[in-house]
């Protein structure tokens, strides 16, 4: 079998695995439900306040939002999961064999997508009967989830690959966490984007949270929600334009820089990093 073949099977393979572990060990499925059960606590609170004079309730209009925060925040994911298996010596084993590297990426593609939409399930399928108002009855509202999501996910896991490839430890990726909060916090997810200031709206748009919040909010919401958004319109085109042009510098970025990132580990990068761990604990 061509080698290449062999290391998309083995990475497939691989996700599969990951994803399975995931799904049937404790700490992991803690994870998977901690946070979908504490944004539908606050989705509940928010399904009897009222968005100005729009007709909508503002837990109509987040819980589509915080569905695109979410494929948003597999970025973060793909980056922590780089980093820690770069740490503990895993991204030295596969790079030691041949199209490892190729089978290590497939398999974290897989399992952090994986992952991802367990997560989503978890939070959408409750949300449904916790939220009314949603246009869950049309085919087209799922095409349009599906797309968006899919297009998001190709627009974030290789930045992601790129942020796990600069970070050399998981305790440096606390500083990745507070860019990403305030992003999310100007990103229009848990109230309209058109409440806040127009150079806010603009930094917002720049970025993926944003797109992929609207996204989702055009799929399940009904049209009569689009007044609320700026100027009043889906924008289908400009979110795949946005995801689309973070797509294709991800997927230029992502192989310059995990090359590098691979050429510059060895046994004794490793070493050093379990050993300043080991300092940190002691």
């Amino acid at each position: 079998m061509n080698p290449t073949a062999m290391a998309w099977r083995a990475g497939w393979s691989r996700g599969l695995i990951e994803l399975r572990q995931s799904l049937t060990n404790g700490g992991d499925l803690f994870n998977h439900f901690f946070w979908p059960v504490l944004m539908l606590i606050a989705v509940f609170f928010l399904r009897e306040v009222s968005f100005g004079q729009s007709g909508f309730s503002l837990g109509t209009l987040v819980l589509p939002s915080i569905l695109g925060m979410n494929a948003a925040m597999s970025m973060v994911s793909m980056s922590q999961q780089l980093t820690a298996d770069r740490e503990d010596g895993t991204l030295l084993r596969a790079k030691a064999t041949p199209n490892g590297m190729v089978g290590y990426l497939l398999g974290k593609i897989i399992s952090v997508s994986g992952s991802l939409v367990v997560d989503l399930a978890i939070f959408l399928i409750p949300g449904m009967f916790i939220i009314s108002g949603l246009a869950i009855g049309d085919p087209g509202s799922w095409l349009t989830l599906s797309w968006v999501l899919a297009l998001g996910l190709v627009a974030t896991l290789p930045i992601g690959a790129v942020l796990g490839s600069v970070f050399v430890s998981v305790r440096s990726q606390g500083l990745l966490t507070l860019p990403i909060l305030g992003m999310i916090a100007i990103s229009g997810i848990f109230y309209p984007l058109t409440v806040l200031p127009e150079w806010v709206q603009w930094i917002a748009q720049a970025f993926p949270i944003y797109w992929l919040g609207l996204g989702m909010r055009s799929a399940l919401l009904p049209d009569g929600a689009v007044a609320v958004e700026i100027g009043e319109s889906w924008r289908h085109l400009e979110t795949i334009g946005v995801l689309g042009a973070w797509a294709v510098l991800g997927l230029l970025l992502a192989p310059i820089v995990l090359r590098r990132m691979a050429r510059r580990e060895s046994g004794s990068s490793v070493a050093e990093r379990r050993e300043k761990a080991l300092q940190r604990i002691g």
